[in-house]
């Protein structure tokens, strides 16, 4: 059952890809994709916290307006200075929390070398905690999604492209997770990407 499921859901991308992808291939626009990596910095509501990270994203094409994109960012352990109300001593301590976000979903924008652009995506943020802060602490966190604190979230937002082949892109959205209601968290990437 689950071999039938995978091969139908790959079937159906794959057949909604190709229109977008291969129709494009008659003039030279780069318009059947992108890759690119970004910086990311993510206010926690209610935890008053900005946590900065890093992340790489692909999208593909299923039309030049319509765009199915994926991202994955992590981003890392944050110093935070706390105030103690015992006189005026001030202690620095370190936060714990370091966030996993996973989203996919469609982009839809305009054309040209100034591409506006608005998205919907869905996925997960996972909450991680303890041990150190080094890039196999990225891995680590992965495999610990379903043992950890991982909620759904849902992200809409919105940004800009400049350049045709190499870009900029900046965007910035709501990433809306559920525990015991919504919280918005304003989240904001900017980065290179390579349009194929």
């Amino acid at each position: 059952m689950k071999r039938s499921t995978i091969l139908g859901a790959l079937a159906l991308f794959f057949t909604c890809l190709a229109p977008g992808a291969w129709g494009q291939t008659s003039n030279n626009d780069y318009n059947r994709g992108n890759v690119g990596a970004f910086l990311d910095f993510t206010r926690q509501q209610g935890a008053d916290v900005n946590m900065l990270g890093a992340g790489a994203r692909v999208g593909f094409n299923l039309q030049p307006h319509v765009v199915l994109e994926g991202e994955m960012a992590y981003d890392f352990q944050k110093t935070k200075t706390q105030t103690v109300t015992v006189g005026t001593l001030t202690t620095t301590t370190r936060s714990t929390l370091r966030l996993l976000h996973a989203v996919a979903g469609l982009k839809f924008q305009t054309t040209g070398d100034v591409r506006l652009f608005v998205m919907a995506k869905a996925g997960l943020l996972n909450f991680g905690v303890g041990g150190p802060v080094t890039a196999g602490a990225i891995g680590t966190q992965i495999g610990n999604i379903s043992d950890g604190v991982t909620k759904g979230v849902l992200y809409p937002g919105g940004g800009v492209e400049l350049g045709h082949r190499l870009s900029l892109r900046a965007e910035v959205g709501d990433e809306i997770y559920f525990a015991n209601g919504a919280h918005h968290n304003i989240r904001v990437t900017v980065g290179p990407q390579i349009r194929f």
